[in-house]
C-alpha cells in the first residue's frame, strides 16, 4: 500500500478520490488548504485544488488555485509524486482529433480562456519542475449520486422538473463527459505506475447537445428549445488511448447512464431537496 496526500479532497473528485484510497488501504492525507506541509513526508500528492464554474468572478482565486499554492508544493515539499489535475478545456478552440501531444491555443484577450491558461500554467510548472510529475486532464465530470449545478445537471433537472429544456449552444454542439467513478479508478493508477506524463482521463467520444437531448427526450417528457442566437461550442474528439493501452481503461457510457441521472433527479425532486 502506498501514502497519498489529497489536496483538495473537499471537492466532488478530491473527496471522492480520498475516500476510494482509503478503502483500498492505502494512507490518505486530507490537509486543509492553507496548512504548513513543508515538515511533512506527503507520498504520492493528488492536486485536485481548483475552481470550476466560479472561475468568470473568482480570477485571482483561479491563479491561486491553480498555480500558485502548486508552486509552494513544487518548491518546497517533499514528496514521491505530484499528479496535477487539469482539464480537456486547454483543447478548446481546436477541431479533428487531438491528444496529449497536441499543440494547444489560447487568447489573452477572451475572458473564459483564464481558466485554460491558469491550468496550463500550473501543467508547465509542474513539468518544468524537475520533480516526479504528471499531469491528468479531466473532461466533463458527471456522478448519478451527485446533483451539482453543472451543464448537464442544469438541462436533466430542468426536464425532471419543468419539462422543458432551453440550451444557450446550439444543437450540434458538443463535449466529451467521462464518469466520476472512473476518473477515481484512472487518478491512482496514473500516479504510481504512469509511464507518460499528461494523460487526458475521458470517454474518447463525443456527444452532441441534440443527441443528448434525443436520448434525454426518451427518459422524460419534456421539450429542447435552442437560445434565440445560440451558437455552436464544439470540442475536438479527446483521444483516451494512453490510458486505455497502460491501465485497460474502460469508460462508462453517458447515454447508459442517463437513466440513472434520471431516477436521481426524480427522487431529488420528490424529497424537494434540490
Amino acid at each position: 500500500m502506498s501514502q497519498f496526500t489529497v489536496l483538495g479532497a473537499r471537492g466532488l473528485i478530491g473527496s471522492r478520490l480520498a475516500a476510494s484510497l482509503a478503502r483500498d488501504g492505502h494512507e490518505v492525507c486530507t490537509p486543509l488548504r492553507d496548512d504548513d506541509l513543508t515538515s511533512r513526508s506527503l507520498g504520492h500528492v493528488i492536486y485536485a485544488i481548483g475552481l470550476t464554474s466560479d472561475f468568470r468572478t473568482r480570477t485571482f482565486d483561479t491563479i491561486t488555485a491553480h498555480v500558485c499554492r502548486l508552486n509552494e508544493i513544487l518548491r518546497e515539499c517533499r514528496f514521491e509524486s505530484l499528479l496535477y489535475l487539469s482539464s480537456t478545456r486547454v483543447y478548446q478552440g481546436l477541431s479533428g482529433a487531438v491528444d496529449e501531444t497536441t499543440d494547444l491555443i489560447v487568447n489573452p484577450r477572451r475572458m473564459d480562456d483564464l481558466y485554460n491558461l491558469s491550468k496550463l500554467a500550473g501543467e508547465s510548472l509542474a513539468l518544468a519542475s524537475g520533480r516526479s510529475t504528471r499531469i491528468a486532464r479531466i473532461s466533463n465530470v458527471y456522478d448519478p449520486r451527485d446533483l451539482s449545478d453543472n451543464f448537464l445537471s442544469s438541462v436533466i433537472r430542468s426536464a425532471v422538473t419543468t419539462g422543458v429544456v432551453t440550451l444557450d449552444s446550439a444543437a450540434d454542439s458538443a463535449k466529451d463527459y467521462v464518469r466520476l467513478d472512473d476518473v477515481v479508478y484512472a487518478l491512482p493508477r496514473i500516479a504510481l505506475a504512469g509511464r507518460g506524463r499528461v494523460y487526458n482521463v475521458c470517454s474518447g467520444t463525443n456527444l452532441s447537445h441534440a443527441q443528448l437531448a434525443e436520448q434525454l427526450a426518451t427518459l422524460v417528457p419534456c421539450q429542447i428549445r435552442y437560445a434565440s442566437g445560440a451558437t455552436a461550442n464544439t470540442f475536438p474528439t479527446i483521444s483516451n488511448r494512453r490510458l486505455l493501452a497502460e491501465f485497460s481503461f474502460r469508460p462508462c457510457s453517458l447515454v447508459d447512464d442517463l437513466p440513472a441521472l434520471v431516477s436521481a433527479y426524480r427522487a431529488c425532486g420528490e424529497l424537494s431537496a434540490c
